[in-house]
């Protein structure tokens, strides 16, 4: 079980439209900061140092080069840079991502033309980092009892789960791969050896570069004629484990160090292990579960699943249960990855934390279709069967954006 801080009950007011300001002044409370260090360190936060995997200096250097080159896409122009942006906290800004042929960056790329990608770009903190092993919103590609389950099957390409999951983006329609009916002829049936089809063909573009393909052949010891697909995504890899890998926070200063925190930063961190009952979800060292749950946010563009809905990780287990239900999302740098959910549906993260114990209030019903409230009435249910925190109100809010920030770096 999770410790979880006791603390009072919730007033039942009506919550408030205007908040005090954040209290800046140092915490004193020694009794108080005691008791968050111990609540923090009880669900699993360690240092950020013990978190990273070592990489291959050579491979990271190639996947730097690949990372940034729009010979990943088979069809189109795109690159993995242009949806993870540093500016964007390592994600796009965008409630959705809009893949192949769009051009520039953040609400610029509305624009231009691209192809919609039906959910809200991941940012990279952490992935493939030490425990880190559960991808994409609906954890399609995870480890579980030492063997990677994927799309793959049997015939997993890689016995690590974050190689496994820098092979699927090249082979998705409209992200890296251009949705025309000629491609659709290849790609449709969802089969592996169609995966394999392109990835080969990748894998030879990169062999030939003159700049990527000798970084390939020396990372790996391998003449250019011999890469395989395998290494491209393994130095891929590589690159975001090392270069998106967790920095020391303010929040390990204050736990580890005897660093300061605000007033506000430490009662919000008292109603994040307390009565927020945020931590029932977002524990272990990167602040998630690495489970699926239900939250009732807004759904935003055409969804996964066709006119606006979106089945999440069902559309993985095929479970009906798992409707509705997306990873927990880890949340280093979360106040700079803005908008928030599976489909970007919820623009600030004030909102976002609204939206797990009053949803209702982002949402103008009235101006809704009625199969978009009915959609939200399936929603409902199982976002009602979570660990729901007690109604809030607008100072308790304010206090765990401002907690939250103790994670960024």
């Amino acid at each position: 079980m999770a410790a979880i801080l006791a603390t009072s009950a919730c007033s039942d007011q009506p919550t408030p439209t205007i908040q005090r300001e954040r209290d800046p002044s140092p915490a004193s409370d020694h009794m108080r900061l005691g008791a968050l260090r111990r609540a923090v360190t009880a669900n699993g936060f360690v240092r950020a140092a013990d978190l990273a995997v070592p990489v291959d200096s050579k491979q990271r250097e190639a996947g730097k080069l690949i990372f940034a080159s729009p010979l990943m896409s088979i069809n189109g122009s795109i690159s993995c840079r242009d949806c993870h942006l540093e500016q964007f906290g390592s994600a796009d800004g965008l409630p959705v991502a809009v893949g192949v042929g769009a051009k520039g960056s953040g609400k610029d790329r509305l624009s231009g033309g691209g192809q919609i990608v039906p959910r809200n770009a991941l940012a990279f903190w952490g992935r493939g980092s030490r425990g880190f092993d559960t991808f994409f919103w609906d954890g399609k590609v995870s480890a579980r009892n030492g063997r990677v389950v994927s799309q793959f099957g049997k015939d997993a390409p890689s016995d690590d789960p974050f190689v496994v999951a820098m092979h699927l983006p090249s082979v998705e329609l409209r992200e890296m791969v251009d949705d025309t009916p000629q491609v659709e002829e290849t790609l449709v049936t969802e089969s592996v050896n169609s995966a394999n089809r392109i990835q080969n063909a990748l894998a030879k573009r990169f062999a030939r570069d003159p700049v990527i393909g000798p970084h390939l052949a020396g990372a790996f010891g391998v003449p250019a004629t011999a890469i395989t697909f395998n290494e491209v995504a393994t130095s891929l890899a590589a690159f975001i484990r090392d270069e998106f890998r967790i920095r020391p926070t303010k929040l390990e200063r204050f736990v580890f160090d005897a660093g300061p925190l605000t007033t506000s930063e430490l009662n919000g961190g008292i109603l994040f292990y307390g009565r927020g009952k945020c931590v029932a979800c977002h524990n272990g060292p990167y602040f998630s579960d690495m489970q699926f749950h239900a939250v009732a946010f807004p759904q935003m563009a055409f969804g996964k699943n066709g006119f606006g809905i979106d089945y999440g990780r069902y559309n993985v287990t095929f479970d009906p249960e798992d409707r509705y239900k997306f990873r927990t999302p880890p949340l280093f740098n979360v106040t700079k990855t803005a908008p928030y959910s599976h489909s970007g549906s919820v623009p600030t993260l004030d909102k976002a934390i609204i939206a797990h114990f009053d949803p209702l209030r982002l949402l103008d019903t009235g101006k809704m279709t009625v199969r978009q409230r009915a959609d939200l009435y399936a929603r409902l249910g199982p976002a009602a069967r979570e660990p729901l925190p007690s109604a809030l109100n607008a100072d308790d809010v304010s206090e765990l954006v401002a907690f939250l920030g103790t994670i960024n770096f």
